[in-house]
């Protein structure tokens, strides 16, 4: 028993680089469901969007017979699939993440940027997927393995290994910029900022930060205070050069 197996576009990011781009024949025991052949061939479930069997789109239990061609595709920001099966639920609105232990500094600029993000460098995997279901958050990761846990709905693999580029990644792919909100969020613990003024953290100040500024926010949930000091001024370029798309 064999099936045939295409995958489009970016999922062959996740493919041997002589398999991608081509047909690809797969063995078959018994009948399977399309998610198992689609996870044996290296790709991660959460970054599929559209699965068409025998010409007919299809769900992830679909299974694959003797003679099936599959052809697998990722998100296409241009194709509408509103009259085709959903393979999952809609992204949460607002979007929100939880990242695995080797992002810090992408949360870290996802928090300076505004958005919701659980961020701990000790979640274990377990810890990480039963998060994303419960919380309905997406899974952002580099190991593909991780993605692939059943718990997961909403994920992405990151191709790159650079935090600024993965940031960049990001936007594109989740259409993130018209919701950047700057410093909104605590970058240290991922609590809501909020005004607050001078005179009530005076003692938590250094004599030139009582000189030199008066405006002030607090972290609501671990009472961090942010002013517009030097790392503000260093970062401000930076943001608006994410959000022009540099």
């Amino acid at each position: 028993m064999k099936a045939i197996l295409r995958f489009y576009a970016n999922l062959n990011d996740f493919l041997p680089p002589d398999k991608r781009q081509q047909p690809l024949v797969m063995s078959l025991n018994e009948p399977v469901a399309v998610k198992h052949l689609i996870e044996a061939a290296g790709v991660p479930h959460p970054e599929v969007e559209l699965i068409v069997q025998n010409g007919r789109s299809v769900e992830f239990a679909s299974l694959v017979e003797d003679g099936d061609r599959v052809a697998v595709y990722p998100l296409f920001s241009l194709l509408d699939l509103d009259e085709m099966p959903r393979l999952r639920p809609r992204l949460p609105d607002p979007i929100t993440f939880v990242l695995d232990g080797h992002l810090g500094q992408l949360a870290a600029y996802l928090r300076m940027l505004g958005f919701d993000c659980l961020y701990r460098n000790n979640y274990d995997d377990p810890e990480l997927a039963q998060i994303s279901h419960d919380e309905n958050r997406v899974l952002l990761t580099r190991d593909r393995r991780l993605l692939m846990r059943k718990q997961v709905i909403h994920g992405y693999c990151l191709r790159d290994t650079d935090p600024r580029q993965q940031l960049l990644e990001l936007l594109a792919r989740f259409a993130l910029r018209p919701h950047i909100r700057p410093w909104q969020r605590c970058i240290r613990c991922n609590g809501d900022l909020a005004a607050i003024a001078k005179e009530a953290i005076i003692d938590r100040l250094e004599p030139k930060t009582q000189l030199y500024y008066d405006e002030f926010q607090i972290c609501q949930s671990c009472q961090q205070i942010y002013w517009q000091g030097s790392h503000f001024r260093r970062m401000q370029p930076f943001i608006e050069e994410i959000v022009n798309g540099h």
